[in-house]
């Protein structure tokens, strides 16, 4: 169908302008992704995030073969939303120790992973050189690993755990061998609402000071949202308005990953989840306006197969990877896949049943 009838059977005149301006590779304003939230419907909002992927990525859909480590779920914090998280001698809560991490690793030494993704809680009486030597001791067991490990949270506490400056703590954890840094902790950057579901955790404003130096330092990094919870539309256009402002300076991110609420066994569970309507509407306003990172990623442990495959159809472009059942913060929080893996065969028929092209990739996104 034609450009012009799509545009002249929106039948709202603001819209249509927007629609106008996506169409033809114009970035969109903070009121105009706020009006797509509340005005535009799905139709309109595939056609458009549809658009702006065909236009950055064509016909492919990207995923990796990749494992994650997950050394402790004792946390310094106790967020509202996160049912990961366990005290100190709890029953549930975990520590491996440095051999015990590098043997859950040896058990992939026979496959194909590319990479090893670590996070966890953010330990009280662990720093910088603690975590560095482990990422060395892995460097050792597997050197063909790209290491993608400890988001902001974590490296904030390592860092002044050791007395260091920010720069100077990346600098020390990249010279340890960390290859690139994942998105969590930003959660939702408004700064009251944050004092509400994540009181005393890391500031939004250090999150980005510590992703910016890190790209200044050549480490690239992803960013993350978590929506569904209290927060409004408005919420989220600044949210992703901070990260656009940070991606036109430094050109660091490499990937954006919305995060759904779950809502099992934690103190907002009484809030409920966003629909599998609202998840598609966020994925296509998040891949429209943010128009300068490449990569917009449906983690399906967290959204579900299914679910991550029709967003190929509303903007994503990757599915993230196997897992290989190496993570358990989603599942603790009541997501599908209890045991969270895919096969290669199973992530590309996911994608070309859903009509793109599947693209193994590695952790940069060089195709492979």
């Amino acid at each position: 169908m034609p450009l012009k009838i799509i545009i002249d059977h929106i039948g709202n005149k603001e819209l249509e302008r927007i629609a106008e301006k996506v169409l033809s590779g114009q970035r969109i304003t903070t009121g105009e992704a706020l009006m797509l939230y509340m005005e535009a419907d799905l139709p309109l909002l595939a056609f458009m995030a549809g658009s702006v992927r065909r236009r950055i990525n064509g016909n492919m859909a990207f995923f990796n073969r990749n494992i994650h480590i997950e050394p402790t779920n004792i946390c310094i914090h106790n967020c509202l939303f996160c049912s990961y998280r366990r005290p100190v001698n709890d029953p549930e809560s975990w520590d491996y120790s440095h051999e015990e991490i590098l043997e859950k690793i040896r058990q992939f030494n026979s496959s194909k992973i590319t990479e090893v993704h670590i996070t966890g809680g953010v330990h009280p009486a662990r720093d910088i050189h603690y975590y560095g030597e482990l990422v060395r001791k892995i460097k050792e067991t597997r050197p063909d690993l790209h290491v993608k490990a400890f988001s902001a949270i974590e490296l904030d506490n390592m860092i002044r755990r050791a007395g260091l400056s920010i720069e100077d703590g990346l600098r020390m954890i990249r010279g340890y061998g960390v290859d690139s840094i994942p998105g969590g902790g930003a959660e939702i950057f408004d700064e009251e609402l944050r004092k509400k579901i994540c009181p005393g955790k890391t500031l939004p404003a250090l999150w980005l000071e510590i992703h910016e130096t890190a790209h200044r330092l050549g480490l690239m990094s992803n960013a993350t949202m978590l929506y569904g919870h209290i927060e409004t539309y408005s919420h989220r256009v600044d949210h992703m308005e901070r990260l656009r402002s940070l991606q036109d300076k430094t050109r660091g991110f490499n990937a954006f990953i919305p995060l759904k609420f779950r809502k099992a066994n934690n103190s907002m569970e009484e809030l409920g989840e966003v629909s599998l309507v609202e998840d598609m509407r966020n994925y296509a306003v998040a891949r429209i306006f943010l128009d300068n990172i490449a990569h917009i990623k449906a983690y399906w442990p967290m959204i579900g197969r299914e679910a991550a495959q029709i967003s190929l159809l509303f903007g994503t472009d990757d599915l993230d990877g196997t897992i290989e059942d190496t993570t358990k913060i989603y599942s603790m929080a009541g997501a599908g896949d209890k045991n969270p893996v895919m096969t290669v065969d199973n992530i590309k028929k996911l994608i070309v049943d859903a009509g793109f092209q599947p693209v193994e990739r590695d952790s940069l996104y060089n195709a492979l």
